[in-house]
């Protein structure tokens, strides 16, 4: 069995408030959720208006299809256009 963990560090330009920072962080999670059945949250800043760190994890008994969901994680959400990606950090457990 093989653990993925994947670490994202977001910025989002247009959030001016808390409240417009979770809605556009709801929806990208729940997107990201639903599209790669991965299991994922916000783990960090969350007193934070404009930056956000997300978690994300996903179990599989082969790593090479564990490293290529999180990958396509990572792709979906730069593609996004709502958040700037500022850091990535993958681990495989």
């Amino acid at each position: 069995m093989v653990v993925g963990v994947l670490v994202l560090e977001l910025r989002m330009g247009e959030a001016n408030s808390l409240k417009s920072k979770r809605r556009v962080l709801k929806s990208l999670l729940d997107k990201v959720k639903s599209r790669y059945n991965v299991s994922v949250a916000e783990v960090g800043k969350q007193d934070t208006w404009q930056f956000s760190t997300v978690g994300v994890s996903f179990i599989s008994n082969d790593s090479a299809h564990v490293h290529q969901t999180l990958s396509a994680v990572v792709r979906f959400v730069e593609g996004m256009g709502t958040v700037e990606l500022l850091d990535v950090r993958t681990e495989l457990l």
